[in-house]
């Protein structure tokens, strides 16, 4: 018998059909038993007679909590039920797989008159069991919203005529620096997990693609202990060519986002406010855009907040966190572009004006950089000039080669999906991602 799904059921009302799923909870008495079983569609009573059906009084005797069974019964509607008014009267039972006591807790369970308050386990307890953490409501929206959001900016890309690739992600060389990355052994050399996909998305551009995007890990040797930093990621890329300057990768950056926020918003808006109490903002276009002095002049007059002259050149996090609150109260927008950093604080590929000043910038969302994005150096002599100017020549040799041989002008940025989930929801970066990786984390 084929398995119905439960936001199917109402659709199947008088009907026998079958339903699998976790026991969220489970109500019994002398006369009655009830059953709330869970699939990621949705959640259904299963309500039993015991006088009518005896034979389900051995399973329903040992059944617990997350335990998992496959019920086969009648769809009835009953207004009393505060599961949408539908309830299955089941015929058979089986218990497919019997949960043992759960070792943590997901949600904090208030006091009754008989049991006393349980507080919700901690955060690092919760990523021990996250199989069993991931089962809860919130969670698995987590998913849902992170599924339509990646799906939502790929299908703009590909409307748009861009090409998905998949780069290496063990490499030779360092990907940007000697700096933060995971070296591994490989045959009888060294190699490391890329930092990005930098390098080939480049290559791309010299290949003629013109347009390409990737969504794949990233890895960063970094021992970070906030709430926004991880080892590993999930990185969405693009690049493209024939661009005119930084702002037109800007410009893409800033229609990719509103695009997947609007879908985000459409589809699970109201699901995020209920259970995250987060509203999902679709941004105005174009997002507000200052040069890093005029974020520096701005937080000195607007909160006093001053630096060294010699960090002006690269954003602070504090200067971070409070440009979410200069730009709410100058603009009204959850976003901004800063421009004009230093040289020596943006990496060689960064193509540069006759100022030297770097051709990119930073984007800021709810006080978080959540990108980095410029225009490449697309000219070999500049470009080898610029990496020999950081020491870095030799190191990228064979990236070099990339531009020898005729590169169209190309710009492009990265975007970590974990972070911008943990933005859109409000969570710490442990909480965004399916499993988080960290400098003491390296399990489940």
């Amino acid at each position: 018998m084929e398995r119905t799904y439960i936001s199917d059921i109402r659709a199947r009302l008088g009907e026998r059909v079958k339903v699998q799923g976790f026991v969220e909870n489970l109500r019994s008495s002398k006369a009655m038993a009830f059953i709330v079983l869970k699939d990621i569609t949705g959640k259904l009573q299963v309500t039993v007679e015991r006088e009518s059906h005896p034979e389900l009084n051995d399973i329903l005797s040992q059944l617990t909590g997350d335990s998992v069974v496959t019920v086969i019964g009648r769809a009835t509607e009953n207004e009393f039920v505060k599961l949408g008014g539908v309830e299955l009267i089941p015929e058979e039972l089986y218990l497919e797989s019997l949960a043992a006591p759960l070792p943590i807790v997901r949600k904090e369970i208030p006091a009754t008159k008989k049991k006393k308050a349980l507080e919700r386990s901690a955060i690092d307890q919760r990523i021990d069991y996250r199989w069993i953490d991931l089962r809860t409501d919130e969670n698995q929206l987590l998913f849902k919203v992170q599924s339509a959001m990646v799906n939502a900016m790929r299908q703009f890309l590909l409307e748009k005529s861009f090409i998905e690739i998949h780069t290496p992600k063990l490499i030779g060389t360092a990907s940007e620096s000697g700096s933060d990355v995971f070296e591994v052994k490989y045959f009888d050399r060294k190699a490391y997990l890329a930092q990005s996909p930098q390098f080939y998305k480049q290559m791309a551009m010299a290949s003629g693609f013109e347009r390409i995007f990737e969504v794949g890990p990233v890895f960063r040797a970094e021992k970070s202990y906030t709430s926004k930093h991880t080892t590993e990621f999930t990185g969405f890329d693009l690049e493209f060519s024939y661009i005119e300057s930084y702002r037109d990768v800007m410009k893409l950056e800033e229609e990719l986002l509103r695009h997947a926020l609007a879908e985000v918003a459409e589809k699970y808006g109201r699901m995020i406010q209920d259970l995250f109490g987060t509203q999902v903002i679709v941004p105005e276009t174009p997002f507000p855009t200052v040069t890093l002095k005029e974020l520096y002049q701005g937080l000195e007059e607007d909160f006093g907040y001053t630096v060294e002259e010699s960090e002006k050149g690269d954003l602070t996090t504090d200067a971070e966190r409070l440009s979410f609150e200069w730009v709410k109260k100058h603009y009204n927008h959850e976003f901004l572009f800063v421009t004009d950093f230093d040289a020596e604080k943006r990496a060689f590929y960064h193509m540069r004006n006759e100022a030297g000043v770097p051709q990119g910038y930073d984007l800021i969302w709810r006080g978080v950089e959540i990108t980095t994005g410029a225009q490449r150096e697309h000219r070999y002599d500049r470009l080898k000039a610029q990496a020999d100017e950081k020491g870095l020549a030799g190191d990228v040799k064979f990236y070099l080669e990339f531009f020898r041989y005729g590169c169209p002008p190309h710009g492009g940025f990265g975007l970590g999906i974990d972070r911008l989930t943990m933005l859109l929801l409000g969570l710490h970066i442990k909480e965004a991602m399916f499993l988080f990786r960290g400098p003491n984390r390296l399990n489940p």
